[in-house]
């Protein structure tokens, strides 16, 4: 007997869930395990059921896709992340993507299309939206010429970065340069965008490698 895919649906708006639900219910060998509305919820779904597919939504309240994604592939390793979502931007496809998904598809995808990315991710196989390949692509290619993050940062961002790699907190960073934490919170951000990094661990990295940051 073939062994049924085990999908588990993440997305905060109930309708969408149930669309997703109904047709891939309804296709032969597919098996959708449970709903989630959230990314917290989704997490502790996966260490239940360990489904072999999460269908996961990005912008949802309290823990989004991003790290939903990371701790479902920390929990069960098993579990293939398929990213479903209605944004194409660089601040969502390179994080999610080094947070462990396999798929990236956009929510204008064909009922069909999303069936056959579930059936690739449960080999193991990756399945990108047209427009987010051709970002990935542009990325690699990008990457094989001399990247210079002077150009890339402003001046404030990469004071901002070098007190990272100081280890300084926000709040320490924000008092040396006389502005507010929300402020440093929003250049922090900005940072992990343009480097499409995922922390600042990865940003102090970056800064010493690449030495913005000297002993």
């Amino acid at each position: 007997m073939t062994h049924s895919i085990s999908i588990l649906v993440v997305d905060d708006h109930e309708v969408v869930r149930q669309g997703i639900r109904a047709y891939l219910s309804a296709q032969p060998g597919f098996e959708v395990t449970g709903e989630a509305g959230s990314g917290a919820e989704a997490v502790r779904l996966a260490g239940e059921l360990v489904p072999d597919v999460v269908l996961m939504d990005l912008l949802m309240p309290g823990m989004d896709g991003i790290e939903a994604t990371r701790q479902v592939r920390k929990i069960s390793p098993h579990t293939q992340v398929v990213v479903l979502t209605s944004f194409h931007e660089d601040e969502h496809i390179f994080p999610v993507l080094r947070a462990g998904a396999v798929s990236y598809l956009l929510k204008d995808v064909k009922m069909e299309e999303l069936a056959e990315a579930v059936r690739r991710a449960a080999r193991g196989e990756a399945s990108l939206h047209p427009r987010v390949a051709a970002r990935v692509i542009q990325e690699i290619q990008g990457q094989s010429e001399a990247f210079n993050p002077y150009t890339e940062l402003t001046d404030r961002e990469l004071e901002v970065l070098r007190a990272i790699a100081g280890g300084l907190s926000n709040s320490e960073i924000a008092a040396q340069l006389v502005v507010s934490e929300n402020t440093i919170k929003g250049h922090v951000s900005n940072i992990l965008s343009k480097l499409h990094l995922a922390d600042r661990t990865q940003a102090a990295v970056f800064a010493w490698k690449e030495g913005i940051v000297r002993k």
